[in-house]
């Protein structure tokens, strides 16, 4: 199995274990809560991971900075997020919360333009401003008349998308040097950290939580958590943030696809057309890669080329293109 598919396929199992998960966190979260829930998930999928690394004995020791990038990361995705997440949910459908969670690639894109010099072409801005609009839209559609939980919810939302964005632009550097699975399992066990303040919840849950929703519990920790989060950071260390987050917006789709049949629950119509307008958007912020032009945009290639040039361009763009002929071509693009 080549390198590209091996990435083509853990990002798939990525995205429909995430979607999983929004569908699993609407049907057991009443019986946790929000605190309690995140921390039991956190507690078994950092189990699973730990028994997961222990046996490869191939531990790499975190430098510093690394160690300050990974505490961000766990306290920030797999901490808030979750507690934000589960919060959320208590107030909206899955679907809807899905669509608006997924606000999060644009905000990487965002992000990694300001920090990691990718730049801000026209169509990522564009994109952006497309993809926000849907976000308002499903903001609006949720709040019924003027219901104050629900614009909580989609507050809750917004905040899980932006703590989101910084798991990634924390992890991302880190993947750089340290194996992913080993990333994934020490982030994991510091969210958990973060979360024992609801230690206390979590034990009186159990004491009374019919098995079916201690099941669902362990079913977040171990699939969309361990093996999810563990497949996000082998993709996300041999590919581009931008790109790979895209791949997330199908999370929406398979949402409401899987809380049709299991919760009988769909989003109102105002917030279907809010995610599409989210998809249209990152669709756009992401069309960059697909053109062939000659403005430096950024410094990822999605082509193989050999030579390490920061422009786009597949078809002679840049003054390192190496031709058989003269050294100074014409100027087409």
């Amino acid at each position: 199995m080549t390198t590209g598919l091996r990435v083509a396929l853990a990002a798939g199992v990525t995205v429909t274990a995430w979607a999983s998960a929004f569908v699993a966190i609407r049907a057991v979260g009443p019986v946790f809560g929000a605190g309690p829930l995140a921390l039991g998930r956190l507690l078994v999928g950092g189990l699973a991971l730990t028994v997961a690394v222990l046996p490869r004995r191939a531990w790499v020791r975190p430098t510093r900075r690394e160690w300050l990038l990974l505490a961000v990361c766990g306290v920030s995705w797999f901490g808030v997020y979750n507690v934000a997440l589960n919060a959320a949910e208590a107030q909206l459908d899955a679907g809807t919360a899905a669509m608006l969670v997924n606000i999060g690639p644009i905000l990487i894109a965002l992000s990694a333009g300001a920090l990691l010099g990718e730049g801000f072409p026209k169509p990522l801005l564009l994109g952006a401003g497309i993809g926000f609009a849907g976000a308002v839209l499903i903001g609006f559609s949720t709040a019924g008349a003027g219901s104050r939980f629900d614009l909580t919810g989609a507050a809750l939302c917004v905040l899980a998308a932006v703590t989101w964005t910084i798991g990634v632009l924390t992890q991302k550097p880190v993947l750089r040097r340290l194996p992913a699975l080993q990333v994934t399992q020490i982030a994991c066990v510091i969210g958990a950290v973060a979360c024992l303040p609801w230690a206390g919840g979590l034990v009186d849950a159990l004491g009374s939580a019919p098995a079916p929703a201690v099941a669902g519990m362990v079913y977040l920790g171990l699939i969309p958590t361990a093996l999810a989060f563990g497949t996000w950071a082998y993709a996300l260390s041999r590919m581009d943030a931008g790109r790979l987050g895209i791949t997330t917006y199908l999370v929406p789709t398979l949402t409401v696809l899987m809380a049709w049949p299991l919760l009988g629950e769909l989003p109102p119509a105002l917030a279907l057309l809010g995610g599409v307008c989210a998809l249209t958007g990152v669709a756009l912020s992401r069309w960059r890669s697909r053109p062939a032009t000659a403005s430096p945009a950024g410094p990822d290639v999605a082509h193989p080329d050999p030579a390490p040039q920061r422009g786009r361009g597949r078809t002679g763009g840049g003054p390192d293109v190496t031709v058989p002929g003269p050294h100074s071509p014409e100027r087409r693009s």
